[in-house]
């Protein structure tokens, strides 16, 4: 079992910037993918990124390419979702998930919900006009 703990949300004025966290704990963190989703209110949960073990790849939905940035810290448990120049169609609850196969190929079913074992309890990020 893994467990997910999100941090870092709150409200912040459109074109502000957050920094969410995610820290992973009972199993080992860094043999498996990781991924950010987000649910705006009367809305699915959508893919925004993902990373591979290493870090070395990563996916971003188009809606937020080149705004956010994932990234991780395998030595501390956790991965991160910088957003930058944040518009109020982010505003939603930001989950984090971990992918609890470490033997998937990297590929672009990773921005699916299926593939993902582990999932946080989220965290609200609302942003201002």
């Amino acid at each position: 079992q893994v467990q997910l703990v999100e941090s870092g949300g709150g409200l912040v004025q459109a074109g502000g910037s957050l920094t969410l966290s995610c820290a992973a704990s009972g199993r080992t963190f860094s043999s498996y993918a990781m991924g950010w989703f987000r649910r705006a209110p009367g809305k699915e949960r959508e893919f925004v990124s993902a990373i591979s073990w290493s870090g070395g790849s990563t996916y971003y939905a188009d809606s937020v390419k080149g705004r956010f940035t994932i990234s991780r810290d395998n030595a501390k448990n956790t991965v991160y979702l910088q957003m930058n120049s944040l518009k109020p169609e982010d505003t939603a609850v930001y989950y984090c998930a971990a992918d609890g196969d470490p033997t998937r190929r990297w590929s672009s079913r990773i921005k699916t919900r299926g593939v993902y074992d582990y999932w946080g309890q989220g965290t609200q990020v609302t942003v201002s006009s």
